[in-house]
């Protein structure tokens, strides 16, 4: 969690008491659910980029030569709206994979629409059929869970090895 990230939470945390202690319900309840919205989406993401980075390592091990790049505080449009989040860039000779993650995080950064808690992108330089657009969603049990945006509106759920696949695709 960065610092900004660890800011944002105390500051939502110090204003929920306020409200509560004013007798705003209303107020309090939108903003615990905001901080668990908040806190799911921050485990969503450190999950796709850990996955990444654990594939590039291990791709690394074997001889594949990945350099592995991250950027925090990033900005990155889906749709009308603004994401807000991280950058990680893998390359590996001329090929590059670059993975976003993030999601609106003032009012005028607009919505993650579709229903998701974040948005993310998978991209290919240079082939862009392999590209892919993911949303972090709410699970029945409670756990957020990326799934794969498709044209059909399918959102199957995204899996290590179509990670594995998009690394394998830098070297091989």
């Amino acid at each position: 969690m960065s610092e900004l990230d660890a800011e944002w939470a105390q500051r939502v945390a110090a204003a929920e008491q306020r409200a509560r202690a004013e007798g705003r319900g209303d107020v309090a309840e939108y903003l615990a659910l905001r901080a668990t919205n908040d806190l799911a989406r921050g485990v969503g993401c450190d999950w796709l980029f850990a996955t990444f980075n654990a594939l590039a390592a291990e791709a690394n091990r074997r001889g594949a030569s990945i350099s592995i790049v991250q950027e925090d505080a990033h900005r990155f449009r889906v749709g009308m709206s603004t994401m807000v989040g991280r950058k990680l860039i893998l390359r590996a000779g001329v090929r590059e994979l670059v993975v976003e993650a993030g999601w609106p995080r003032a009012p005028q950064d607009g919505i993650v629409r579709g229903g998701g808690l974040a948005a993310a992108r998978i991209s290919h330089f240079g082939d862009r059929a392999r590209d892919a657009s993911l949303l972090l969603m709410q699970t029945t049990n409670g756990a957020p869970q990326w799934v794969v945006v498709t044209e059909t509106n399918a959102r199957p759920p995204l899996h290590e090895e179509q990670v594995r696949q998009h690394v394998a695709k830098l070297w091989q």
